[in-house]
């Protein structure tokens, strides 16, 4: 599933964005099983004022994502769609791993 934020959705956010995925979503990880994976793509459409993503948080646990080339995101793109993809697998009961990348497309 993919979702798409933009500066005119929802709340004023700032440069650093928390996303919360879908409960369909959230349901979906709670039970798979163990070494299990979902895939889960975000788009940000920024403005002029770029956004980027910079917590991660599956059912009320923090989880740091490991990323594509070693390093996280720490800044979004302006004017510009910046699109993450986390593969997420399940290691254990309430335990997981994030897996990361992001790209910029204008």
């Amino acid at each position: 599933m993919a979702t798409r934020q933009n500066s005119t959705n929802g709340k004023p956010k700032s440069p650093r964005i928390q996303v919360v995925l879908p409960e369909l979503i959230c349901e979906q990880l709670t039970i798979l099983a163990n070494n299990e994976y979902r895939t889960v793509a975000i788009a940000i459409k920024n403005g002029s004022t770029p956004y980027y993503f910079n917590a991660f948080e599956i059912d009320g646990s923090a989880v740091t994502p490991l990323w594509s080339g070693g390093s996280a995101p720490s800044a979004g793109n302006a004017s510009s769609t910046d699109f993450y993809t986390f593969s997420i697998v399940k290691t254990g009961s309430a335990t997981f791993e994030v897996y990361g990348t992001f790209t910029k497309y204008a």
